[in-house]
């Protein structure tokens, strides 16, 4: 009797953890959400039950294998949100909820540093800025602020190493994650003792860093039994969500590039060497692919900036599609396909949250700059993709320096569009691969991982078997042109409202 094979996948994002199947040749055989909650509070914290993650991966797996047998289940593997601090003590017990990703409690952590190791060395050392972002920083806050906590943690985990805890018994992190603390040299791919020195963090508590091919074990039948696998499953450490959807994406080749428009939207590449820009404008991550780094640059708002323009402007599209049964997207693109390249000269500033890459500035606020009487509806909906397209190619452009880019790989929701493809190629001045699968990049990556790992894939290139190029968009050299020539323009854009930005941040 013929056995089917799976890999699964976990996608322990920051709403839920989502369940993938495939198979071998890179077939999804489907997928099961299980939510969960975040709890956010004092204007910038952002907190989650551990215990959350377990349940929805449990839940998950269950109904994402019910009718399947899970002998045929070959192994699991994990993509999960990074930058986060989950305390534990010696048996695993979580000691506080866990401090995700989104916190930025930890400022005076981030000022302590900053006094006690010179920016720039600590950039060239992790890879990023000093920040509260990062794990690190929130460890510091934990020993400063709780210290019964600090002194009872036998290590931080981020939230797939918890679940591969619970799995297996083993303390591990993989590269990619650690490189998200704020506390691993990407150069040598090891903690950085100098970082923890100026830190005051002891090295004792960070959990082992290994491939994320690594397998930590297998299944036992009292796991099995509560999460839904069978004895013997073997598990594999897995990823860092923004590097599994680098491996989902096909990034795994020096100079292969993708630029995933989600609500953020970030740029990212694959090199054996960091990338460091003199203005610390881009970071660097340590990569799935063994002795690969990813060098990327992430902006705040990019779909998130859209949908802001959907929901507050676009109430005459909304009533229009709800009434047809179509998507407001599809209203409102048609709208952008109208007007012409560079909007009538109008700028979008793309800034509603803030910016990381390529501002890092807190303070910056959106805006339209260059508004006239003659401006239509089309020219203002326009003129957002634009914007987002501009901001995205000075990221694009600080990589190009080191590293020859000639196209680009598109993923998540916001590359559904067309015109949006076609913006970004005439402004980047390069063809836009759209993949056959825009939002499956990140559990792609974690399946195929688990694959590598137990050597029932050959290596990371059958990522062509699991996504595939669906369409090429090739740039229009009359409408590049017209980018290029407005590409400075946006740029000292932003420099001359940089005053005015900090003024309206103190009223």
């Amino acid at each position: 009797m013929f056995m089917q094979k799976y890999l699964l996948a976990h996608d322990l994002g920051t709403s839920g953890n989502k369940a993938t199947l495939f198979t071998l040749d890179g077939k999804l055989v489907g997928s099961k959400v299980s939510s969960y909650n975040t709890n956010y509070f004092n204007a910038n914290w952002a907190e989650q039950d551990s215990h959350d993650w377990w349940r929805a991966v449990c839940s998950s797996t269950k109904q994402l294998l019910n009718g399947i047998d899970n002998k045929e289940v070959l192994a699991v593997s994990f993509s999960g949100q990074m930058m986060g601090c989950l305390c534990v003590d010696k048996n695993g017990l979580p000691l506080r909820p866990s401090i995700i990703w989104a916190d930025m409690r930890a400022s005076q952590e981030e000022e302590y540093l900053a006094s006690k190791i010179d920016p720039m060395e600590f950039y060239k050392t992790v890879g990023h800025r000093i920040s509260s972002s990062y794990s690190i920083e929130k460890l510091m806050w934990v020993r400063n602020n709780e210290p019964d906590v600090y002194n009872n943690t036998y290590k931080m985990l981020n939230a797939k190493d918890y679940i591969v805890y619970k799995m297996t018994g083993q303390f591990l992190t993989d590269y990619s994650d650690a490189s998200g603390t704020n506390a691993f040299d990407i150069n040598t791919f090891k903690w950085s003792r100098q970082i923890l020195d100026a830190a005051g963090i002891a090295v004792e508590k960070l959990p082992r860093a290994v491939e994320s091919t690594y397998i930590a074990g297998e299944i036992s039948s009292a796991v099995g039994d509560e999460c839904g696998l069978a004895a013997g499953t073997k598990v594999v450490v897995g990823g860092g969500d923004g590097m599994c959807a680098s491996v989902g994406a096909g990034s795994v080749k020096v100079g292969k590039t993708y630029n995933c428009l989600g609500s953020s939207s970030w740029i990212c590449t694959t090199t054996k060497k960091p990338i460091f820009d003199t203005e610390m404008r881009t970071f660097n991550w340590a990569h799935i692919v063994p002795g690969y780094v990813a060098p990327c640059g992430t902006m705040q708002t990019a779909g998130a900036a859209f949908n802001w323009v959907k929901n507050e402007i676009c109430t005459l599209e909304n009533e229009q599609a709800a009434a047809g049964g179509v998507s407001p997207y599809e209203i409102i693109n048609t709208e952008i396909e109208s007007a012409q390249p560079t909007s009538n000269a109008l700028m979008f500033l793309p800034y509603l949250l803030g910016e990381r890459s390529p501002r890092w500035n807190a303070d910056s606020r959106g805006a339209f700059v260059g508004l006239k009487m003659e401006h239509t509806r089309s020219d203002v909906l326009r003129s957002v993709i634009e914007g987002i397209a501009m901001n995205l190619n000075i990221i694009l452009g600080i990589l190009r320096k080191d590293i020859d880019i000639d196209e680009m790989i598109v993923i998540g929701g916001m590359a559904k569009g067309k015109i949006q493809r076609q913006i970004l190629a005439d402004v980047f001045g390069m063809n836009i691969l759209k993949m056959f699968s825009l939002e499956e990049a990140t559990s792609m990556g974690a399946a195929i991982t688990a694959g590598v790992g137990i050597g029932e894939l050959s290596g990371f290139d059958e990522i062509e078997k699991f996504n595939k190029v669906a369409e090429v968009i090739e740039p229009k050299p009359e409408n590049v042109e017209k980018y290029q020539k407005l590409m400075p323009v946006f740029d000292k854009a932003y420099f001359a409202l940089e005053e005015v930005y900090k003024q309206l941040a103190q009223l």
